[in-house]
């Protein structure tokens, strides 16, 4: 058997960049390239091997760990998890700052390979710096935080444990179902060690995404259900996107006359356009789509896995005795709520139920109601997002400011706060993945980074980060980075003056208002932030602007820009969208002396007792 000598490192890199993939019948490397931020833990091991490799394995300096992986994140999911990147940091708090992303992988169903320095596998000169040392286990480190939050989790101890471990991480990296962050903690003294790796291991290997049939017995229950339907609806979720199944999507609804209701991750498998879709659906909800939701007999919910803020916290898909199949290539998504479960491919499930089908559409009378109900929400969406001379604009105005200058080519990217649910309801979406919102862990600080790695992915759209002040401060390094990478954002940056939407979710609950905006903190001055010279101090261009109107015109004109631009807009920290939406599952103390919670508490009960039972 013929080998090459290499460090542990070394043959980590060439094996990764031996790993390709297809899309749209281009053969292409599964990995983009490692995103980097080295400190004593990897630099020496992983430096040297990326450093070798830089010409055909790129890597990529971020700013921060944790922006790095979201950016490598937003990639994936950009690309349809049909390629990926992997992020490399030393020991310590650059491992532990890659967790947060990690957990956002991992609820978002979305592949990253992250591998942190380890502690040293012989254990010599422990306690090293940045060494977490656990009184009770001497197997513990910093990175078994982990665990809970990968698909896969493996430390690499001796040299030769690569080769498994880097396979089995690839089989969880690019299965559809098992799909999510893979961990290989890996010590930073192996990292160096040599090894005679058989060169097969570094043979190329093409990577195919599979597509599972479904079952037989599932199929033909899911038709008989679904053929008996008087008032049918589909709940279109981020697996539509995944599986490229918007056609599949389009032609099933249109030949069965069923509307089509979208989730936060599947928003944009149908355009705004298209006469059977009627938007967002749950706590976010349009009026169309809830109206329809909550009257349905049979839910076909497709490639979602019905979190709380789709389903109304469980009190709103067709009541407790709507019937929901559903269609996932993941089991575990596939039996919730007690549903009928039909576990394939987005694509493949929905082309086999048309065939079954057959000639089967929903009654006329539903079908009209479909319509009449979209033409009733876009005349309610407009009388939200119609231009404003205000001094201080709703988030609401400053999405219809930016839709109207947009194209539907763009790729509108968002994350956190108030912004994620007024663009569900009110945002339109044009081109398939045009609508790229981090809602699953909701995690601040995603949207700069995040539009950096959609940026990696489609270079030839335009992408339009939509940010709130709280999570600009929180994460606004990477805007340094697109620079550097030439890699052109434009961000509309709302200032409220703090956190506008758990203030408003404080006062809905019966609280005063407190530590949430600004003004309503412990504080003896208040910060005057000038948002604008700290984003030019980044390397963007940046400018205020005083009122919608502005904002159009300075958003037409930054299209043409090749920097980033960052676009700052004062806002109403009080109003958001109150017309459609749907009751949200937030707990309301039981006891309090303030008239305000018991009045809430007394509300909050009553909408209980409006949620199914199974889950």
């Amino acid at each position: 058997m013929a080998t090459i000598r290499l460090t542990a490192a070394q043959a980590m890199v060439r094996y990764l960049g031996a790993q390709i993939t297809e899309v749209d019948g281009d053969r292409v490397p599964l990995f983009a390239g490692m995103w980097a931020i080295f400190g004593h833990g990897n630099v020496s091991g992983m430096g040297e091997a990326l450093h070798a490799a830089r010409d055909v394995f790129p890597t990529f300096r971020a700013h921060n760990e944790q922006a790095m992986a979201h950016s490598a994140i937003a990639y994936a999911k950009a690309m349809r998890r049909r390629r990926m990147m992997a992020c490399t940091t030393s020991i310590g708090p650059g491992a532990t700052n890659l967790v947060t992303a990690c957990a956002l992988a991992h609820v978002n169903r979305l592949p990253v390979l992250l591998l942190p320095g380890d502690v040293f596998a012989h254990r010599r000169p422990d306690p090293v710096l940045q060494q977490v040392e656990d009184f009770n286990d001497g197997t513990v480190s910093a990175n078994d935080c982990f665990r809970p939050v990968s698909r896969y989790f493996d430390r690499i101890t001796r040299p030769e444990q690569i080769m498994p471990a880097l396979e089995r991480a690839l089989a969880v990296l690019t299965d559809p179902a098992e799909c999510g962050p893979a961990t290989l903690g890996f010590c930073q003294d192996v990292q160096a060690e040599a090894y005679d790796y058989p060169e097969s291991f570094f043979e190329t290997r093409l990577r195919r995404i599979r597509r599972p049939q479904p079952d037989e017995v599932e199929l033909t229950e899911a038709i008989n259900v679904l053929r008996a339907a008087k008032r049918p609806v589909i709940v279109a979720g981020g697996g539509v996107l995944y599986a490229s199944a918007e056609t599949q999507l389009a032609a099933f609804a249109e030949r069965h006359g069923i509307p089509v209701v979208e989730t936060q991750a599947g928003k944009s498998s149908l355009p705004d356009s298209h006469s059977h879709a009627m938007g967002a659906v749950g706590v976010t909800g349009t009026g169309a789509s809830n109206a329809l939701a909550a009257e349905a007999d049979v839910l076909l919910a497709v490639g979602t896995r019905l979190a709380d803020f789709t389903t109304g916290s469980a009190a709103l898909l067709g009541g407790r005795a709507a019937k929901i199949v559903m269609l996932n290539v993941q089991p575990f998504d596939a039996g919730k709520y007690g549903a009928l479960p039909l576990v394939a491919d987005a694509a493949a499930g929905l082309e086999k139920l048309t065939v079954g089908l057959g000639a089967y559409c929903a009654p006329a009378a539903w079908t009209e109601r479909m319509s009449a109900e979209k033409a009733r929400w876009k005349e309610t969406a407009a009388t939200y997002t119609a231009p404003t001379n205000a001094a201080l604009p709703t988030d609401a105005q400053v999405i219809g400011a930016v839709q109207r200058a947009g194209r539907s080519s763009d790729v509108v990217v968002c994350a956190a706060g108030g912004l994620p649910g007024e663009l569900h309801k009110l945002w339109k979406a044009g081109d398939a993945l045009g609508y790229h919102l981090e809602y699953g862990y909701s995690c601040m600080g995603y949207e700069i980074a995040g539009g950096l790695g959609v940026k990696m992915a489609l270079p030839n759209r335009e992408v339009i980060v939509m940010v709130g002040d709280g999570s600009y401060l929180m994460l606004n390094s990477e805007i340094a980075t697109s620079v550097m990478l030439g890699l052109k954002l434009t961000i509309v940056l709302l200032d409220n003056g703090g956190y506008g939407c758990i203030n408003r979710l404080q006062q809905e609950c019966g609280g005063a208002p407190f530590n949430n905006l600004l003004v309503d903190t412990h504080h003896v001055t208040l910060p005057k932030i000038d948002f604008v010279a700290h984003a030019r101090s980044l390397g963007a261009e940046a400018q205020k602007v005083a009122s919608v109107s502005e904002l159009e015109a300075a958003f037409e004109k930054s299209r043409a820009a090749t920097v980033t631009q960052v676009i700052l807009i004062d806002t109403d920290p009080g109003p958001s969208t109150d017309a459609g939406g749907f009751w949200w599952d937030v707990a309301v103390p039981e006891v309090s002396v303030r008239p305000q919670v018991q009045d809430a508490h007394a509300g909050y009960e009553t909408k209980r007792k409006k949620q199914r039972a199974v889950n």
